[in-house]
């Protein structure tokens, strides 16, 4: 699959997640075999542009591309200029976030709320692709609520204001992240437009992955929550779309290696402090399928320092190791 120019290989990509797909995240994803990592999304307020969290979401230092920059808002001349401003950073590829479905974002009018004005998607689509050079996309869900699924009509509208790639999460947003995912949507937006189509939702397996390709006609899967806790997911998946064979399991000591290389990167990226709160969350998905991990989690939950993190990862892990039979 093509995004513009850029080849996306394997077509696994690591969905925007606002606190979790951070710089050390997405290298993280990267390496264990994403084909393509989205940034949290940037907001077109000119307001926040200089404080500190927008300054880490902007950072791309030492990251492969293409670097895919999402940004939220819902004026198009101010997407325009956060798009350009992006690409001044070093953006590649710059994804409209319509497709959120948070209170305080769609309480704002953006995201997934402004699927129920067609006139100003498509404003706002022309306004950001009239104003970079780089790719645009545009990730969605089916609608806004069940009685309103219009996300054929969007997806029309995205292809014919130049987005060159659309992701589909296959709920509306009254759905949030409960109840089935709405496979035949995706399949529909497919087959209603020539631009690749991305499918999103639920999609925890290989086996999974593969089918919702199969089923939908979709070009890729992007994984969002799935990724949470298990970012080897996408070499899993990778592997068994080229072998239709499933990888065998990482060993506990494989996954302490890789959980001890992203907490680094994240003392590094955000400071010892920082980067010990923010760890915590992911020790806690990284933990959670694993036999011991209430006492692990209340034990890393309390730890102050980087040293103390990384000692409670190794010593849990090595537990791990030793028992029989182990649990994926």
């Amino acid at each position: 699959m093509y995004i513009g120019p850029h080849l996306i290989s394997p077509p696994v990509i690591l969905a925007p997640m606002a606190g979790v797909s951070d710089q050390p995240f997405r290298q993280l994803c990267r390496q264990l075999g994403a084909g393509l990592v989205v940034s949290e999304m940037v907001s077109a307020d000119r307001r926040l542009w200089e404080s500190r969290k927008t300054r880490l979401r902007l950072d791309h230092s030492g990251e492969s591309g293409p670097r895919d920059v999402q940004i939220l808002g819902t004026d198009p001349q101010c997407m325009a200029e956060v798009a350009c401003f992006n690409v001044e950073q070093g953006a590649q590829i710059i994804d409209i976030n319509m497709g959120c479905p948070a209170k305080k974002v769609c309480g704002a009018l953006a995201g997934a709320a402004l699927l129920r004005d067609e006139d100003l998607v498509r404003r706002i689509l022309e306004a950001v692709v009239g104003a970079v050079s780089v790719p645009v996309t545009l990730k969605i869900r089916t609608g806004w609520d069940t009685d309103h699924r219009n996300g054929v009509a969007i997806a029309r509208i995205a292809e014919q204001a130049g987005v060159q790639a659309l992701a589909v999460h296959g709920r509306t947003r009254a759905c949030g992240y409960s109840g089935p995912v709405d496979y035949a949507t995706i399949r529909a937006i497919k087959q209603a437009v020539g631009i690749p189509v991305i499918a999103n939702g639920d999609i925890n397996t290989p086996e999974q992955a593969h089918w919702v390709l199969d089923y939908t006609g979709a070009d890729a899967v992007m994984i969002g929550r799935g990724a949470q806790g298990r970012p080897w997911i996408f070499r899993e998946i990778a592997h068994f779309l080229r072998s239709g064979e499933r990888l065998s399991p990482p060993s506990p000591w494989q996954i302490a290696a890789w959980i001890a290389k992203h907490l680094k990167d994240l003392y590094q990226f955000y400071g010892e402090d920082a980067g010990v709160r923010i760890a915590r969350k992911h020790l806690i998905w990284y933990s959670q399928h694993w036999p011991g991990n209430a006492e692990f989690r209340a034990r890393v939950n309390v730890a102050e320092n980087s040293r103390t993190q990384l000692t409670l990862v190794r010593d849990f892990f090595e537990y791990l190791a030793n028992q029989e039979p182990l649990a994926a």
